[in-house]
C-alpha cells in the first residue's frame, strides 16, 4: 500500500483546561487554524499531543474527535505505538475502526527490543490492520535505534508499511534510507531543524513540532525545498530556525504549547509529569515569536506577564 503523502504535517498538541481536562473547544480551533493555514496533514496523538498521560477514554475520544472535526479534509494520522506489542495492536485497530487515514507506529520505549522483536513488532501491528503504518523512530526517546536497513526490509515485505517518520537526528541513516527504499515508500523528517536538508536529499517533508505555531511558514518551506525552489526554502529554513531550537530547549510539548498559550490559542496547562517552562526560557521563546509574528503580520492575542 503505496500513498504519495508530501508536506508539512503537524504534530498537533492536545489542548486542556484548568481542570485538567481536554479543551476541545480549542482542540477545534487548533484544527481549522491548520486546515487554513495548509498544513499537510494532522498526527493527534504523538508525543507532542501528550498521548502518554491521555486515560484510554479520552486518548480515543481524542482521536475520533480530530477525524470527524477534519472529515477528509486533510489526512488525519493516529499515534498508536506502545512498549507493548498486544498494546501498540488494539490501539491500532481502534483507531482504524474510527476512521484514520494511517497509524503512526512508535518503536517500543523502554523495552530496547532486538532488532528481530522490533521486526515482529511492527509485522504483528501491521498485519492486524488495512490502513498505512508509518512507522516512527526517534531513539532519543525510545531508547533503540530501527536501523536503516530494517526499515527497507520492512518496507519491501509489509505491503501497508508506508513510510517512516525519522527522527534519530542522524542524516546518513536517513540518506541510506531515502537510496534504498521501494518506489511510493514515505520518509519523513521527525525534526524540524533537518527537514529542509532531507527534502533536498529526497524526503517527502515533515512531522513537525513547530509547525503547531506557524502552519503557513511551514507548509510553505517544504513545498518550496519540494519544488526545487531552494532559495526560498533556505531563506524559510534560516529564519525560522530559532524558533525550532526554542521548542525543544526543553522537553516537547512544553515549549511549543506554552508558545501557542502566548498567540491565546490554548491554556497554559499540562498533564504531569510536563510542566510550565521555566520563566528565563518562556521569556526567550517570547521574544522570538514575537519578532516572528510582526514580521508575519500575525496578531498575537495574548501575551502573559511573566
Amino acid at each position: 500500500m503505496r500513498m504519495n503523502w508530501q508536506g508539512s504535517i503537524v504534530a498537533i498538541v492536545t489542548p486542556f483546561n484548568e481542570d485538567g481536562s481536554v479543551d476541545y473547544r480549542a482542540l477545534d480551533d487548533l484544527i481549522e487554524f491548520h486546515i487554513e493555514n495548509q498544513s499537510d496533514g494532522i498526527v493527534v496523538c504523538g508525543t507532542t499531543g501528550e498521548a502518554a498521560t491521555l486515560s484510554k477514554e479520552e486518548y480515543s475520544e481524542v482521536i475520533k474527535f480530530v477525524i470527524d472535526k477534519v472529515n477528509k479534509r486533510i489526512p488525519v494520522i493516529a499515534g498508536t505505538g506502545s512498549n507493548s506489542t498486544i498494546t501498540a495492536v488494539a490501539n491500532s485497530q481502534m483507531a482504524e475502526s474510527l476512521g484514520a487515514d494511517a497509524i503512526l507506529v512508535v518503536s517500543p520505549y523502554y523495552n530496547k527490543p532486538t532488532r528481530k522483536g522490533l521486526k515482529d513488532y511492527f509485522t504483528q501491528v501491521a498485519s492486524a490492520i488495512s490502513v498505512p503504518v508509518i512507522m516512527y523512530n526517534v531513539p532519543g526517546r525510545t531508547a533503540s535505534n530501527i536501523p536503516a536497513d530494517l526499515v527497507v526490509e520492512l518496507a519491501n515485505e509489509i505491503e501497508n508499511i508506508a513510510g517512516i517518520k525519522e527522527a534519530s537526528g542522524n542524516l546518513e541513516q536517513m540518506a541510506c534510507i531515502l537510496r534504498d527504499k521501494p518506489d511510493g515508500f514515505m520518509v519523513f523528517s521527525g525534526d524540524d531543524a533537518l527537514a529542509f536538508p532531507a527534502v533536498c536529499m529526497g524526503a517527502d517533508g515533515v512531522i513537525s513540532v513547530a509547525a503547531n505555531l506557524f502552519p503557513k511558514e511551514f507548509h510553505d518551506l517544504i513545498q518550496a525545498a519540494l519544488t526545487g525552489d531552494l532559495i526560498t526554502a533556505r531563506e524559510l529554513h534560516f529564519k525560522y530556525l530559532n524558533i525550532i531550537q526554542l521548542c525543544f530547549i526543553e522537553s516537547n510539548p512544553i515549549p511549543v504549547k506554552t508558545g501557542l498559550s502566548l498567540m491565546g490559542k490554548v491554556q497554559e496547562e499540562f498533564r504531569s509529569p510536563m510542566c510550565r517552562m521555566e520563566d528565563e526560557n518562556k521569556t526567550k521563546l517570547m521574544v522570538e515569536l514575537q519578532k516572528l509574528l510582526v514580521q508575519t503580520n500575525t496578531y498575537m492575542t495574548e501575551i502573559e506577564e511573566l
